[in-house]
């Protein structure tokens, strides 16, 4: 029997986490076209007849880490690459090699663990534009084999999960068999929260956020009632996150509370709070 982590690196945007969840088979990580959605490394996990993979999602790799929150980013991305046992380098070749895949490249080709290029978005009709200067980087950075996928349309998964268990160590199970992800109900429903934020605020706004479930309650009617509060660092983010007469806030909690009930087939209550805190970061 395998087993071991699988760690996944690579710059913002690749689609880490949506490989990920099409990997375990199931939604363990957010996904948003926003950088910086990942925050903190997320584990999933994937249990077969093979053994079990756990895949560690890792915040995108950013250039230039001049705020706090994307300095510890990249030290949560340096921390991942400590104790694994296989590394997925996730490119996509639809852009082209920039200082951030060097910067990637760097932290990543020293390692003596065994080496997958994965290049993702292949069912993207601009994937050929840059298709061959990133199948150049199996010889030049030292990678055991390349691997194109979609992770979008499941397209040459069943040849990754088959590299990833050939090279997996022999071991006991690191869950239990029914285990998909490491992170708490409360973890996963704040995420879903921060999921619905980024994709309904302008740019500047959802790496200002942070999201913490206070309560989760099963009432006698058997309606799950959910409290969860959302800081931001300034007053101003805060109006527009409520938006004009609520109308924001009350988007959010509608598309979360939609997919809470589809996923759970009950009735679900929340209620959402924002605050401002100047110091969220120091919560993550």
């Amino acid at each position: 029997m395998k087993s071991g982590f699988v760690v996944m690196i690579g710059r913002s945007n690749v689609g880490k986490s949506t490989l990920l969840n099409a990997l375990v088979g199931t939604k363990v990580a957010i996904t948003t076209p926003k950088p910086q959605t990942t925050r903190q490394p997320l584990q999933g996990v994937l249990t077969s007849d093979e053994g079990q993979a756990v895949f560690v999602d890792t915040p995108g790799i950013m250039q230039k880490a001049k705020d706090e929150l994307t300095k510890k980013l990249m030290r949560y991305v340096h921390d991942s690459l400590q104790d694994i046992d296989v590394i997925l380098y996730v490119v996509d070749p639809t852009r082209a090699i920039g200082s951030e895949e060097k910067q990637t490249l760097k932290l990543i080709e020293l390692s003596t663990k065994p080496k997958l290029l994965v290049i993702n978005k292949i069912d993207n009709k601009k994937s050929k534009r840059y298709l061959e200067f990133y199948r150049d980087l199996v010889d030049q950075h030292g990678f055991d084999e390349a691997i194109e996928v979609s992770a979008l349309n499941g397209s040459n998964l069943d040849r990754l999960k088959r590299w990833i268990f050939n090279e997996l160590p022999e071991g006991e199970f690191l869950y239990p068999a029914h285990q998909v992800s490491n992170i708490s109900k409360e973890e996963q429903l704040s995420e879903l929260i921060r999921e619905k934020l980024f994709l309904r605020l302008r740019d500047e706004v959802p790496y200002t956020v942070h999201v913490v479930v206070d309560e989760i309650e099963e009432r006698k009617s058997g309606t799950l009632y959910i409290s969860a509060t959302i800081f931001t660092t300034e007053e101003r983010y805060k109006r527009m996150i409520i938006g004009k007469g609520g109308r924001g806030i009350k988007e959010i909690g509608q598309a979360t509370r939609n997919e809470l009930e589809t996923v759970t087939q009950r009735k679900i209550y929340l209620e959402l709070n924002v605050e401002v805190d100047k110091h969220w970061v120091d919560r993550i």
